[in-house]
């Protein structure tokens, strides 16, 4: 009978639906408290005893896949970055790695947009004047007037894109593989380098993976580039933004604002600075919210899981 490690945050408030399918199976479940993730020594202490697992972002090191050998013969994560698990170590030690790639293109890009309306509208700052109990009148802008930058114009930045050009955006795009021709004439995105686009771009979403290529990519030497009005907007993964140095340049007004629902270090401590600044949007790494999404998410991580362990998935 197979052991299954389930640590996925998503799913184990719902486990009550998964557990007669995966008892079908024949498998056992070991499931600890996770709170946002587990760390290296959180799974250490459950190495030898699972033959597969089912995670959200945990930290499976060389280190750790090395400890659960030669029980683990499958890691299946939840969702679709899979930046946290060691896939050269998966490689290396026959463990196979599934995910579910495009899994949140949709709620991901439409907050996208959201943060945009948002700083371009000012309602969230209205809101706020008005129950404080001022009858103030802050101009917004219309998207329109506006260009956005994209840094990683893969699925997501391809979606990001198609609703920016719906309002009526100049949009600029970087990356560090081609792309498209056909989306590209389809959508008008003009792709340029980084330095252009973080010069000429009013808002700067970053939609691309982390890699040893994009981390720290959004430092004091590239945030320097952007306009003194520009709104960075990160929705991809934490340490693709230096914290310190993005938190310098908005206390100077180097840079206008921040939109940041993911971070260096997660939760975000309550002690951060940018907990306290007018200027800054924040999300607890809470842009994949949709049920329609999810659903899709848990029975795709199941299967990835199932055929990992080298079993039949039934209809």
């Amino acid at each position: 009978m197979p052991t299954v490690l389930m640590t996925a945050p998503y799913m184990i408030p719902f486990l009550d639906r998964f557990r007669p399918v995966l008892a079908e199976y024949g498998i056992d479940l070991i499931v600890p408290d996770v709170e946002e993730r587990m760390e290296e020594e959180d799974i250490l202490k459950y190495a030898g005893q699972f033959d597969g697992t089912i995670c959200g972002d945990d930290r499976y090191t060389a280190r750790v896949i090395e400890a659960c050998l030669p029980r683990l013969k499958v890691i299946s994560k939840w969702g679709t970055g899979v930046d946290s698990i060691d896939g050269e170590a998966c490689l290396k030690h026959g463990v196979k790695l599934g995910r579910t790639p495009n899994a949140f293109t949709t709620p991901v890009a439409d907050s996208v947009l959201a943060y945009m309306l948002a700083f371009a509208r000012r309602q969230p700052w209205m809101d706020k004047a008005m129950k404080s109990g001022k009858w103030e009148k802050i101009p917004g802008k219309t998207l329109s007037e506006l260009t956005l930058g994209i840094i990683g114009v893969g699925n997501i930045g391809k979606a990001v894109t198609r609703r920016a050009k719906a309002f009526g955006m100049k949009v600029y795009g970087t990356d560090i593989i081609d792309v498209d021709h056909v989306f590209v004439g389809e959508t008008g995105i003009e792709m340029t380098d980084l330095d252009t686009l973080l010069a000429n771009s009013d808002f700067v979403s970053i939609n691309c993976d982390l890699n040893p290529t994009s981390h720290h990519l959004v430092n004091a030497n590239t945030l320097s580039k952007m306009k003194s009005t520009a709104i960075l907007i990160n929705t991809a993964r934490g340490p693709i933004v230096e914290e310190k140095a993005l938190v310098a340049a908005l206390s100077s007004g180097q840079v206008g604002g921040a939109a940041l629902d993911v971070f260096e270090f997660e939760p975000l401590p309550l002690d951060s600075p940018l907990m306290k600044m007018d200027n800054v949007m924040l999300a607890p790494h809470n842009t994949n919210s949709s049920p329609t999404a999810w659903e899709r998410i848990h029975w795709s991580t199941i299967k990835n899981l199932v055929e990992g362990l080298d079993m039949q998935v039934k209809k």
